[in-house]
């Protein structure tokens, strides 16, 4: 048996906006939500990316002709301690696939430095050895490649072994399990976790008349070994994996009111819009008064100027149209729209919306009829 419940609104629009910048950094805005589901969903997904994704990371450094962690090394100015520590800062960036078989087994990862005199010479007597000269295997995309690990004073050629593995989280270096660890292996920290900041914010949005409904907006700031929008990706899947179980638990099935209403759904929704008052879209003073003294009333006008007629208006400068177009952006329409498919021409605009209203006016005064006690 089948369970009819009221119309949930959904998200319908997902943004998403990257720091030219900093491709690490990203703002991802989702809407509309049902009031109260913002919070749900922005905190589930905040502590999923946060915990729950996956990265490579460095568990295992061995040095050739170094025996431990305590000692210091020939023609080396920084001493061993000093030298893990900077390993740990290593950020290597893969995507393990069902398409590549073991992709995600433990990879060792072997190259000989090999610092000449001439390296020296022409360094002035100072080798500045980075992640970039000590991981070459090209199975690993090295995501900070200038990592200084340790300055080199004298010419040498060791052998460096590095053990990658992919995991989750922080796990210190006792927590590892390897089975052909070596004598002279030194285990590290890992931290696998490749999201660095997660910030989310709940604002109210627009939905026809409504102003209740929740705009979800992540703030997502990672290392390089995933994109923000990956973050987002992961996280929403891993979460809807987690659900999946309670599944099995239902005892009836849900069907959900659509809530079409009296029109002809996606259409009558976006006429709605296209007929609300300027003033009814908390637009500043200014843009409010720049839009009335061009007459124009309602959305249906503006939406249908193009951009750069807008500019031609008295008064009306960059950050009045800004705001406009952010407005409009966030319901969903833009300036210079074809409103052809909802019948609607620069001719019949204004009665197209003075017939709308008035259909309106009359279903609502049908309905009162209907309702009231005979």
């Amino acid at each position: 048996m089948s369970v009819k419940y009221g119309k949930f609104e959904m998200p319908q629009k997902i943004l998403v906006e990257e720091d030219k910048e900093n491709s690490n950094v990203a703002r991802i805005i989702a809407e509309p939500f049902e009031r109260g589901f913002g919070h749900t969903i922005g905190n589930s997904m905040r502590r999923m990316m946060l915990s729950s994704l996956e990265a490579p990371a460095i568990i295992a450094l061995r040095i050739e002709g170094v025996p431990h962690e305590y000692m210091p090394i020939e023609g080396v100015i920084e001493d061993m301690t000093n030298i893990v520590l900077n390993f740990k800062g290593a950020l290597l960036r893969k995507l393990p696939t069902d398409e590549v078989p073991n992709s995600r087994e433990t990879r060792i990862l072997t190259n000989i430095l090999d610092i000449t005199q001439d390296d020296l010479d022409n360094n002035k007597g100072q080798y500045k050895v980075t992640l970039g000269d000590v991981v070459e295997d090209g199975t690993f995309e090295v995501v900070n490649p200038e990592l200084q690990l340790f300055t080199v004073t004298k010419p040498m050629k060791r052998q460096i072994d590095l053990r990658v593995a992919i995991g989750r989280g922080y796990v210190p270096s006792e927590r590892h399990v390897i089975f052909d660890k070596t004598a002279d292996e030194i285990l590290l920290d890992a931290a696998f976790s490749p999201v660095r900041l997660v910030n989310y914010y709940v604002e109210n949005t627009r939905v026809g008349q409504d102003t209740d409904f929740d705009r979800l907006i992540f703030e997502v700031t990672t290392d390089g070994r995933v994109t923000p929008v990956e973050a987002v990706s992961f996280a929403s899947q891993i979460g809807v994996k987690h659900f999946d179980v309670f599944t099995k638990v239902k005892s009836h099935s849900l069907i959900f009111d659509e809530g079409l209403g009296l029109g002809d759904g996606d259409d009558d929704e976006m006429m709605e819009k296209l007929c609300l008052r300027i003033d009814e879209i908390e637009l500043s003073v200014r843009s409010t008064n720049c839009l009335s003294g061009a007459n124009i009333d309602t959305i249906a006008e503006l939406v249908s100027i193009p951009e750069k007629r807008m500019l031609e208006f008295r008064n009306f400068g960059k950050k009045s149209l800004n705001e406009i177009k952010a407005k409009l952006h966030d319901m969903g329409l833009s300036l210079g729209m074809d409103l052809s498919r909802y019948g609607i021409t620069h001719d019949n605009l204004k009665e197209k919306v003075k017939q709308h209203n008035e259909e309106k006016k009359g279903k609502r005064d049908l309905s009162k009829v209907e309702e009231a006690p005979r």
